[in-house]
C-alpha cells in the first residue's frame, strides 16, 4: 500500500493540501480529510463517465479514433480557423495554461478563462483600484472580523470555514470561533448566514449602494446615509462600519453575488475602496472566492505570459485585451469565432443559451476526462487524464499561492499539457506543409 501524505484536493479554490490518500494495486482505497466535494471528485476518477477513448464526429454521431487521428483533425481546424476561440483551462495545470496560451498565439485565437462568466469582473476592479490583499495563512492567524459577502462557503468551500476563518485557531486566533467575529451580507439567509454572528440582508443588486454606505459611515459622514440603503437600516450600516473600525485584522471574502450581479466590477472596486478608507483605522484586506481549484492560475500564466489575465485576444499577431469585446461569452454571442478548443470547462452547462448555438455551430474541438453537455456538441473529444489525480502540476490558491499537485495513481489517459502541446507541434507541422 502506498500512502501519499500532504496531498493537495484539486476541487475548489481552497486548495487543501492535509489530505492523506491510501493507494492500493493502483487504486484509491481512503481518502482522509477532504469534504464531500473533494472526496468525490477524487474517488470517482474511476466511477464517473469517463470519456474512454477518443471520438470525431461522422454522420452526426461521435464514433471512436486513434488518437493521433484526433490530434491531427484538431490541428487541421485550428489552422484552417480565422478566428478560433480557446477557453476554459481553469479545472487543469499551469503548465497546461502556459502551453494553452502558446497554442492560441500560433494560431492567432481568442483564449480565455472561466472567470468570464464568474470573477473576471474582480480583475477589472483590481484594475482600477487594486486590491489590499493577504495569504489565507494570515486570515487564519490574525483575523478577527471575518465577512463573507455575497458567496456561500458551507456550500461552496466546505472546509475554507475550518481551516482558514470561522473555526481556525492561529497564532493570535488560538480561541478560534470564540475570538471571531462571523458577519454575512446576502440578499438570502444561506447555510453559511444561520451560523454567522451577523447577517445583513441585502436587496439583490444593491450591494454597490451599500458598500457606499458602508464607507460614508466609517469617513464620519453618516448624516449622508438614508434611513434604509438597498434593504438595509440605517442603524444596521453604522453598527457593521463600526464593528470594521474597531476589528484589529478583518478580511472581507466577496463571491459572485458581488461580480455578478447589477454594477458588477464596481462592487469589487467598491470593495476595494472601502478597505481603502477603513486601513486608516486597522488593517483590512480582501479575497475572491474562487471556484474551480486553477482559474486563479490561469490569470497568473496570462499575467506572465501576455501581459493580460484573460480574455486575450491574438488576432492581430499580438495581445490584444478588451474585456467585453475579447471575452468567451461576448465572441460566441457575436458570432465572431469560427472554431473552438474547450478544455476542462463546461460551457454547454454554463454559457448563455445564444453563445451555446452558436458553440454548436462551429467546429468543436473538447479535452476533458468526463461526458458533459458541450461533448453533445463536440465535432472532436479528446479524453484527459484528472490533474491532481492521474497527473502532477501546479495549481495557484485562491490567494494566488502556487502549489504543487501530486499524482495518487497511473493512467493511460494523456495530461491536457501533453494533448495541447502535441496538437501545437501538429499545427506547426501543418503550417510549415502549408
Amino acid at each position: 500500500m502506498n500512502v501519499i501524505t500532504d496531498a493537495i484536493c484539486p476541487f475548489c479554490g481552497s486548495l487543501c493540501d492535509d489530505l492523506t490518500i491510501k493507494v492500493e494495486n493502483n487504486k484509491i482505497t481512503d481518502i482522509q480529510r477532504a469534504c464531500v466535494l473533494g472526496h468525490n471528485k477524487i474517488a470517482g476518477v474511476t466511477d464517473h463517465a469517463r470519456i474512454e477513448a477518443p471520438l470525431v464526429r461522422k454522420d452526426g454521431e461521435l464514433v471512436e479514433t486513434t488518437y493521433e487521428d484526433a490530434i491531427e483533425r484538431a490541428a487541421e481546424i485550428l489552422v484552417n480557423s480565422k478566428r478560433a476561440l480557446s477557453y476554459g483551462w481553469s479545472s487543469t495545470s499551469c503548465e497546461a495554461v502556459s502551453k494553452a496560451i502558446e497554442l492560441a498565439e500560433e494560431t492567432g485565437s481568442v483564449i480565455d478563462s472561466c472567470a468570464n462568466v464568474c470573477h473576471g469582473p474582480t480583475t477589472l476592479a483590481v484594475h482600477e483600484k487594486g486590491s489590499p490583499a493577504a495569504s489565507l495563512g494570515q486570515v487564519k492567524n490574525r483575523a478577527d472580523l471575518v465577512i463573507f459577502w455575497g458567496c456561500n462557503p458551507v456550500h461552496a468551500h466546505p472546509r475554507h470555514m475550518s481551516r482558514y476563518s470561522m473555526y481556525a485557531k492561529g497564532f493570535f486566533t488560538k480561541k478560534g470561533r470564540k475570538g471571531r467575529h462571523i458577519a454575512v451580507v446576502d440578499v438570502r439567509e444561506t447555510d453559511t448566514a444561520k451560523i454567522a454572528d451577523t447577517y445583513v440582508q441585502v436587496d439583490p443588486g444593491c450591494d454597490f449602494m451599500l458598500l457606499q454606505a458602508i464607507r460614508s459611515a466609517i469617513n464620519d459622514n453618516e448624516d449622508v446615509i438614508p434611513e434604509i440603503v438597498g434593504g438595509v437600516p440605517k442603524e444596521t450600516i453604522l453598527e457593521l462600519a463600526t464593528m470594521m473600525k474597531e476589528a484589529r485584522f478583518s478580511c472581507v471574502f466577496y463571491g459572485m453575488g458581488t461580480t455578478q450581479t447589477r454594477s458588477k466590477y464596481k462592487n469589487g472596486d467598491a470593495v476595494s475602496s472601502l478597505l481603502y478608507d477603513l486601513n486608516q483605522y486597522s488593517k483590512s484586506v480582501m479575497i475572491p472566492m474562487r471556484g474551480h481549484y486553477n482559474v486563479t492560475g490561469f490569470g497568473q500564466v496570462c499575467n506572465w505570459e501576455t501581459g493580460y489575465p484573460n480574455a486575450v485576444d491574438f488576432t492581430r499577431k499580438f495581445a490584444y485585451y478588451n474585456p467585453g469585446e475579447t471575452g468567451a461569452s461576448d465572441t460566441l454571442l457575436r458570432g465572431d469565432v469560427d472554431a473552438a478548443l474547450v478544455a476542462a470547462a463546461d460551457p454547454g452547462s454554463h454559457f448563455a443559451q445564444e453563445a451555446v448555438k452558436c458553440l454548436a455551430k462551429i467546429p468543436l474541438i473538447q479535452i476533458d476526462p468526463y461526458h458533459n453537455p458541450t461533448t453533445e456538441l463536440a465535432d472532436i473529444v479528446i479524453p484527459a487524464a484528472v490533474v491532481g489525480v492521474e497527473a502532477e502540476g501546479t495549481a495557484y490558491r485562491m490567494d494566488s499561492i502556487p502549489l504543487r499537485m501530486k499524482k495518487f495513481i497511473d493512467t493511460d489517459f494523456k495530461s491536457d499539457e501533453q494533448i495541447v502541446t502535441d496538437i501545437l507541434e501538429k499545427v506547426r507541422e501543418l503550417k510549415r506543409g502549408a
